[in-house]
């Protein structure tokens, strides 16, 4: 099977990764993409931390017929 690889940078950092985790970490803001190193220091003691799921570089190519 055949994996399509993406590039997405975290919005703090600017670092390309291949794991991003979409979070809110503020009040009444946009769900953000960001890398694990910046994930970790949002989400620690975070009242408004929320998870959304995680985007990965690596995703599996659609069959097509």
């Amino acid at each position: 099977m055949k994996h399509r690889v993406r590039q997405k940078n975290c919005k703090l950092c600017e670092q390309t990764s291949a794991v991003l985790y979409r979070i809110k970490y503020q009040p009444a803001t946009d769900w953000v993409f960001v890398c694990q190193t910046c994930w970790t220091t949002l989400s620690n003691d975070n009242a408004h931390y929320v998870y959304g799921g995680t985007w990965k570089a690596k995703k599996k190519a659609l069959n097509q017929a």
